[in-house]
């Protein structure tokens, strides 16, 4: 695990958040900058795990904004 992912991890842990298989691959698919929004997120998840949902994208995406992690930012065209 790398030092940033573990860093992450142990913040959601603090702030309750379970750390599952799903969300730890999530997270790798973040940090690896493949995607730009949650549904390119979701679709990369979902090519590796078929039992994955577009909530559990959403979810995780909101912990690691409350964290102070991730900001999503809304761009209009």
């Amino acid at each position: 695990m790398n030092g940033e992912k573990e860093k992450i991890i142990i913040k959601l842990k603090e702030n309750g958040c379970r750390i599952t298989k799903q969300r730890k691959m999530i997270l790798d698919i973040i940090l690896e900058n493949r995607c730009s929004s949650c549904k390119e997120i979701y679709v990369q998840a979902s090519k590796l795990d078929h039992s994955i949902g577009m909530a559990t994208v959403y979810r995780l995406v909101k912990e690691l904004e409350k964290i102070g992690v991730l900001s999503r930012q809304i761009v209009y065209k």
